[in-house]
């Protein structure tokens, strides 16, 4: 391809807008849920890039293919006989493509797989073909191009995705007007090998190719109509989020709330190309819009993005006379902590006293060991261990403009008479975070989404 041609395709790419659209594995689990997936794909023609995951489960007594393909492999490393597990894969596919009406050509696809495994693969590449064989039935049914991953997206040895994806795939998926089909969830390494992503994997394919077809709108579609204020397992009926920025996402991911990993966000959060989270089964509704800023009727409606919390962490408190007179005390504090391989959460101070927030499972089995590490090192006049705190974020871009935030956070838990054992705010006054005993937390969930939302 001459430069002139490639420049000449990027234009009338960049003239024709197109949606990007990942699809879960609920939203692929069946022939009637690829019916709606069809739907939805011929609704809007600017949905011309498809990124399928492999087909999740039916109902609650079904088992993802994925979980199938990793118990396949598992069971042909060791030598023993896979074929009932194996069956079921089969039984998957092959009956998808039956009750679409298809004419049959995953089996052949299937009995090469199979010998694969006998003959050993990794464990990458096995639990890849899920998302490979629904990216083949999907591209077939919609009669679209299918394009395969380890040809154009390259994982590097930190597991992301290495910068010349953007031009390999943008290459690759260069005409405006054809429908293509990518399945998630794998690419390849430097050497040529399947890789598949960590986690999220498929969300993350979907966004490495919003972002390399340099797509007007990446659309998640899953079986929940959006992103929620709250945790429902806590809150009873918690708000829908309308529109969330990337950095909220961020704040509300890390503290444990149920939405897109940052690392399925951050292809097209680096170039600023929206991401909507829908709904397969209630495609009307409008979901969750995550965007760079705020639109201005969003920012006059809203102060908080929503409330998140984990009560996973522990918090060591050391305390000392003069701390503040000693030159680098913290910095040996947190040397202790990378000493052991511990990496801290929060690391709030005051004059004589500096707390480290952590999450708990670090400190399994060698709670004494690192105390008395610290102990030796800064010569603590006391020091305090508290096994097990929760800590609550409030999120929202909006509260760093509004007067009265931090007194609506205290007021509502003091309203429920909770003790609030830490106070942290970052300099960006993006969330508050407080924490609470574990015992407390449900409680004071509750009290916080309640004192910005009225339902």
């Amino acid at each position: 391809m001459t430069q002139g041609n490639h420049n000449s395709e990027q234009a009338v790419q960049e003239a024709v807008p197109r949606i990007v659209c990942k699809f879960g594995g609920s939203s692929v689990a069946g022939a009637a849920q690829l019916r709606k997936v069809r739907a939805i794909i011929e609704a809007d023609p600017r949905r011309q890039i498809i990124v399928p995951s492999a087909p999740g489960k039916r109902d609650a007594g079904d088992t993802k293919i994925t979980d199938l393909l990793y118990l396949c492999h598992h069971a042909a490393s060791v030598g023993t006989d896979f074929s009932r597990p194996f069956a079921q894969i089969v039984e998957r596919f092959t009956g998808i493509e039956r009750d679409l009406d298809m004419v049959p050509m995953i089996g052949e696809a299937l009995e090469r797989l199979q010998a694969e495994l006998e003959r050993g693969v990794s464990a990458d590449y096995a639990a890849s073909r899920g998302e490979h064989f629904c990216g083949l039935l999907l591209a077939a049914w919609l009669d679209a191009d299918f394009v395969e991953p380890a040809d154009y997206i390259v994982i590097g040895a930190n597991g992301l995705v290495d910068a010349q994806t953007w031009t390999l795939l943008g290459e690759r998926l260069a005409d405006p007007h054809k429908r293509y089909v990518i399945p998630g969830f794998y690419g390849r390494d430097a050497e040529g090998r399947v890789r598949t992503f960590s986690r999220g994997g498929s969300d993350v394919s979907g966004a490495v190719a919003a972002r390399a077809a340099r797509a007007e709108l990446y659309e998640n579609w899953t079986d929940v109509s959006g992103l929620l204020m709250a945790d429902p397992r806590i809150v009873d009926h918690p708000l829908p989020m309308e529109e969330v920025t990337y950095a909220e996402i961020r704040e509300l991911a890390y503290m444990g709330a149920s939405v897109l990993h940052e690392e399925a966000m951050a292809p097209v959060r680096e170039v600023g190309i929206p991401v909507q989270i829908r709904n397969t089964n209630d495609p009307g509704h409008p979901g969750t819009r995550i965007v760079a800023e705020l639109s201005p009727e969003i920012v006059l409606n809203t102060q908080i993005a929503g409330v998140a919390g984990k009560t996973s962490f522990a918090m060591i408190t050391i305390g000392k006379h003069l701390m503040n007179r000693e030159v680098g005390f913290v910095y040996r504090l947190l040397g202790v902590l990378e000493h052991n391989g511990i990496p801290f959460e929060h690391c709030p101070s005051s004059i004589d006293s500096v707390s480290v927030v952590l999450e708990a499972r670090w400190l399994e089995g060698r709670v004494e060991q690192i105390l008395d590490e610290i102990r030796r090192t800064l010569e603590p006049d006391e020091i305090d261990y508290v096994p097990s705190i929760a800590l609550i974020a409030i999120v929202g871009e909006e509260m760093a403009r509004t007067p009265g935030i931090a007194a609506r956070v205290f007021t509502a838990l003091a309203g429920e008479s909770i003790n609030v054992r830490l106070i942290n705010q970052g300099a960006s006054e993006l969330n508050i975070i407080v924490g609470v005993a574990p015992e407390d937390y449900p409680q004071a969930l509750r009290a916080l989404y309640g004192a910005f939302v009225r339902q």
